[in-house]
């Protein structure tokens, strides 16, 4: 299928494709005028892509996991990939841990304020 189909079936814009093909996570064939054709299964392909991406996932970390995928985000056991997700959790917990502190910091100041309070002086 050429690129407007996989794009339309797999709910993407024909740019995206066009990244997820120049960072390996797709590939397809040229035609002889040039135009990429890409196999029914790229279209599965790209909403694994997607889901995983939602899941915080990076594109270098997704690159290394996608041939593990399989029945939409489960993984085999492949080398490498148990590490991967969990250095990646621990990098969301740690940015999560930030945003709970800068939400209790913007809190204390809106409640601050609303009293005319200076927020550096509470607590």
């Amino acid at each position: 299928m050429l690129i407007r189909e996989l794009a339309r079936r797999a709910g993407v814009s024909e740019r995206l494709l066009r990244y997820y093909e120049g960072t390996g996570l797709i590939h397809s064939e040229r035609r002889a005028n040039g135009y990429r054709e890409y196999d029914d299964r790229t279209v599965e392909t790209v909403r694994r892509i997607r889901t995983l991406l939602a899941s915080g996932l990076p594109t270098r970390v997704i690159r290394q996991i996608l041939p593990c995928t399989f029945d939409g985000t489960a993984l085999r056991p492949c080398p490498g990939v148990l590490t991967s997700l969990r250095d990646r959790l621990t990098v969301l917990d740690r940015r999560a841990a930030e945003l709970e502190t800068a939400r209790h910091l913007l809190r204390r100041t809106i409640t601050a304020t609303e009293a005319g309070q200076d927020p550096a002086l509470r607590d």
